[in-house]
């Protein structure tokens, strides 16, 4: 043990533990001995020669028995069920918030480790030179100097006082340990330099926020696609790849909310503002549009959603061959870049609804919730519950749920008397600006500004540091195209418009984004976290400013409700924040920020339930600020409207189980407009028709045993390709796809018949089509158009040309038969959806770019799984890179406000982030089947359900 603490044997747990213990003991004998093998096998390589058992072992956590802490004010006991999730009972705040760091450090330490260096860019310190690049944008980006100005400036005195509990929790845990005795991981890097974990700190903590922001940041990527997609395709062409929300079909969240005095202003006078216009996205000469279609309720002047307006105003900033060239730079940065907890920005998802008592079989609401994220390993959540023995001043939390390892406190849960979720809301809180940028400086409003500069020193494990300058706005937004050299050259010879200033040394890409300002979400958590009412919830909801998130909210004594949150900018009319504007004038900044009492909620509906699936917040044509131009399109969040609807008719009632089931329905609803018409089709193959008869009587269920599901999806990914994908450009297509295309110059295509070959840039799980539900309402508009342009494409080889909609549909099923007889073979009895659809669970460092030998031993899987993209059980993939998992419901629980004990959760992994640990992936194959664990709140429930329990002391 380490010199500070002493570990004593005791008989803390039960004596009805005893045989849960023995048999844990057993598993983890069965495991070494697999360890063993695996290690005999490897013997000849030096990591096999390096690890041995002790070494695994080593850094296992204590889980029973006592250990002495420097810190505590009194003695804290730790609390863990059969899979080792931890509940943690204290006498006071800051031994209740130290006891968390050190149990987290413990099962997750070496995770936290490498999320501090990401969030500080510094990865090169761990990882060697591999990671310059990435420590230079996020160096640029400056999250940890963002973090620390909130822990000295905006921070309240509690929230400091709790982060330096747990930052004094985890160091406990690190004093007198070696790399080895943390994390297998640790062992491995000690192969390759002589990194050391330095101490937590506070800012360590906040900085992680910083990085969940940038992963549910809004519609930058959107701005960069429709940006790019001028290179090839016409204003009119994007408006059909960007379709309006279908507010008539998919209902937005808020129906019978308040926005208090902002709404009854925007209603009298007539539903007109500023505010509430929409920009149209950017046009083939390089012009940004001015306002879309024009609303009818109300009068609201404004795009319904998304629309692309024509082309418009000379003063926006073009887009020629330069500005797409410096995106798509812009592009390989960010996709280089380590995901935090979603798909770098693409991908991200969520549902959470809740049920009023009056439809529920308990008589009180029912909150269910499962955020989509990145698959990782361990899960980026982090089960936990934190319990004060007497509620007081002293000691103010009775809290469990969901939060990260390496910050206090619980983000998803409940405490005693209300429980709460959260969905990404997708509202659009960043802009990219194009930059007149010179030797002196940059161009604004005719003058010349100089950048405000600062030099980063990156140190590189086994190499030389590298120094590089961040050259920001004098309002703060960092130039991000100094982080790729092609950029330069390329900003040197940027085509713009007339109206534009004169090149002179070029252009520059520069990022405005809410989370560069200093916040106040830490102090947001720890409100949550004890709010005992629907007044305390929306108080601490105002707190949580980046990122902007749905909240719903639902309590013991029978009331539900919804209120986002967040730093909301507001523009001008011309720009929506649709596309990158003119940096160089200041009619294109922000105005300012909506205020909260201005933002929508809703308390307690007349339907008696609300749904968030990241679709729309609130019709348009009754609000006056416009939130964003790229919502989700509402498929989830209507599916999951029409099954509480269904249950709740002629007087039905909802059970947790039913809240269950609901989150795990797999139904297509693009199968369900597809299928009737794919049926329609005359096939000559009988080999493919074989396989058309596989959706004849077909549920739209996406199984994994489902070989209609398999063949759907293969016939879906390729309608999208063969009408969409090999019509985009490049910088959108998959890697190595490789196509001949016309020839294009700097004012667009070449009329002479002339192809070049050009091939994909983007790794699969980032291209396009990616296939969500963008594209189910793109095709839903062009159904009623068969003889569209985007139905027709070439003849390939053998496969017919085909020139309108059902021709390519029938090319698709062709394409789609012998593409799955080359993946799952000939005979279409052994298809299913469950053998293409697979989940890889990657340790998110070494188990990606590690030896094959450290990916054997830190990587789990494959799992086959049901669902799909915009389904309900949102395992989603990305229709243009292939069929694999890429995100997925990353955890998912239902509260039961009428018996917390009876509510019910489920991580994505394990507890523990050891690889050879019982906990490791102790929860995948349950969650794969959608089922869920027992959750534990009151005292008696959580000792009923303890295994082990160690006992902290001063």
């Amino acid at each position: 043990m380490p010199p500070n603490t002493t570990a004593t044997t005791g008989d803390t747990a039960t004596a009805g533990a005893t045989s849960v213990k023995s048999g844990r003991k057993k598993g983890r004998r069965a495991r070494l001995i697999v360890l063993v093998l695996v290690l005999a096998i490897i013997g000849g390589i030096a990591y096999g020669a390096y690890w041995s058992i002790s070494t695994v072992r080593a850094s296992f956590p204590q889980t029973t028995g006592s250990i002495k802490l420097d810190g505590l004010s009194g003695p804290v006991d730790v609390k863990r069920d059969g899979y080792g999730i931890p509940q943690i009972y204290a006498s006071s705040d800051e031994d209740l918030f130290m006891a968390q760091g050190y149990v987290q450090a413990q099962d997750r330490f070496y995770e936290m480790d490498v999320r501090r260096h990401m969030t500080s860019g510094r990865l090169s310190e761990m990882f060697g030179k591999g990671q310059v690049k990435n420590d230079e944008f996020l160096r640029t980006l400056g999250w940890d100097r963002i973090a620390r100005q909130e822990y000295d400036t905006k921070l309240s005195a509690s929230t400091k006082k709790y982060l330096q509990a747990y930052a004094k929790g985890v160091n406990a845990y690190l004093q007198g340990k070696d790399g080895k005795d943390i994390s297998l991981e640790y062992a491995a890097l000690g192969l390759t330099n002589d990194y050391k974990p330095e101490k937590w700190t506070p800012v360590d903590s906040v900085s992680w926020l910083k990085a969940m922001a940038w992963d549910l940041r809004g519609n930058m990527q959107d701005e960069i696609d429709r940006a790019l997609m001028t290179s090839r395709l016409g204003p009119q062409q994007i408006q059909d790849l960007y379709p309006a929300y279908p507010y008539g079909r998919n209902k937005p969240i808020v129906q019978e909310g308040q926005y208090d005095a902002v709404t009854q202003a925007f209603q009298q006078s007539g539903g007109t503002s500023s505010g509430a216009g929409t920009t149209g996205t950017t046009g083939t000469t390089g012009t940004t549009g001015t306002t879309g279609t024009t609303g009818t309720t109300g009068g609201a002047t404004g795009s319904s959603q998304g629309t692309t307006g024509t082309t418009g105003s000379s003063t926006s900033a073009g887009t020629g061959s330069g500005l797409t060239s410096q995106l798509d730079g812009l592009y390989n940065v960010l996709d280089d870049l380590p995901t935090a907890v979603g798909v770098n920005g693409q991908g991200i998802g969520s549902n959470s609804w809740v049920v009023a008592g009056k439809y529920t079989i308990t008589g009180k609401p029912l909150l269910a919730n499962d955020p989509h994220l990145s698959a990782s390993l361990p899960s980026v959540w982090y089960q936990m519950g934190l319990h004060c023995r007497t509620v007081s001043a002293k000691c103010q939390y009775d809290v469990t749920g969901y939060t990260f390892a390496g910050m206090p406190g619980v983000v998803i849960g409940h405490n005693g008397k209300i429980a709460w979720g959260l969905t990404n809301s997708g509202v659009d809180v960043t802009d990219l600006y194009l930059e007149k940028v010179s030797a002196n400086g940059y161009l604004y409003d005719g003058k010349i500004r100089p950048f405000k500069t600062r030099e980063e020193t990156i140190k590189v494990a086994g190499g030389s540091a590298k120094t590089i300058v961040v050259r920001q706005t004098q309002d703060g937004m960092p130039l991000l195209s100094d982080r790729d050299d092609e950029l330069v050259q390329v900003g040197k010879k940027a085509t713009v418009n007339t109206a534009a200033p004169d090149r002179g040394d070029g252009y520059g890409i520069a990022l405005r984004w809410t989370a560069l300002d200093p916040g106040t979400t830490m102090d947001a958590v720890f409100a949550l976290d004890k709010a005992g009412d629907w007044s305390d919830f929306r108080a601490a909801a105002a707190l949580f400013d980046v990122p902007s998130q749905n909240l719903i909210y639902a309590s013991t004594d029978n009331h539900i409700g919804y209120t986002l949150p967040g730093r909301i900018p507001t523009r001008t009319a011309k720009d929506s924040g649709a596309v990158p504007v003119p940096g160089w004038d200041s009619k294109y900044r922000w105005k300012g920020f909506i205020k909260q009492d201005e933002l929508p909620y809703e308390y307690d509906p007349k339907r008696g339930y609300i749904v968030t699936a990241n679709q729309a917040v609130v019709d348009p044509d009754t609000y006056p600020y416009t939130l964003t131009t790229d919502w989700g399109y509402g498929t989830r969040s209507q599916r999951i409207t029409d099954l509480i609807e269904s249950k709740i008719k002629d007087g039905g009632k909802i059970s947790t189980d039913d809240m269950r089931q609901m989150q795990t329905d797999n139904s297509s609803e693009i199968a369900k407009l597809l299928v009737p018409k794919l049926l329609k089709i005359n096939l000559d193959d009988p080999e493919v028709r074989q396989a058309q008869k596989l959706l004849e009587g077909w549920d739209y269920t996406q199984d994994a045993d489902s070989a209609a599901a398999a063949y759907f999806n293969a016939v879906w990914r390729n309608i999208l390709k063969l009408a969409f994908g090999n019509k985009l450009p490049k910088e959108l297509r998959v890697k190595g796809q490789c196509l001949w295309v016309d020839k294009i110059d700097s004012t667009g295509p070449v009329d002479d018949d002339t192809k070049v070959r050009e091939c994909g840039q983007r790794d699969a799980d980032q291209a396009q089509p990616d296939g969500g539900d963008r594209w189910f309402e793109v095709v839903r508009t062009l159904m009623d158009k068969p003889d569209s342009d985007w139905w027709k494409t070439p003849k390939s080889g053998t496969r017919p040309a085909a020139e309108n909609r059902d021709q390519l549909f029938a090319r698709a099923m062709i394409d789609a038969r012998w593409e799955l007889t080359a993946k799952l073979g000939k005979d279409i009895d052994t298809w299913s959806w469950g053998r293409l659809h697979r989940l890889f669970l990657k340790n998110q460092t070494l188990g990606t770019e590690g030896p094959k030998v450290l990916q054997y031993l830190l990587n789990r899987g494959p799992w086959k799984l049901s669902g799909g993209e915009a389904t309900v059980n949102a395992t989603g993939w990305n229709a243009a890179g292939g069929y694999n998992v890429v995100w997925v419901p990353s955890m998912r629980m239902v509260v039961n406000l009428a018996d917390l004990d009876k509510s019910k959760w489920i991580n994505l992994s394990g507890a523990s982030g050891h690889a050879f640990s019982a906990h490791y992936t102790d929860q995948t194959s349950k969650w794969a089947k959608g089922e869920l664990l027992p959750w534990s709140f009151s005292g008696k429930a959580v000792d009923k359900s303890t295994s082990d329990t160690l006992v902290l002391q001063p």
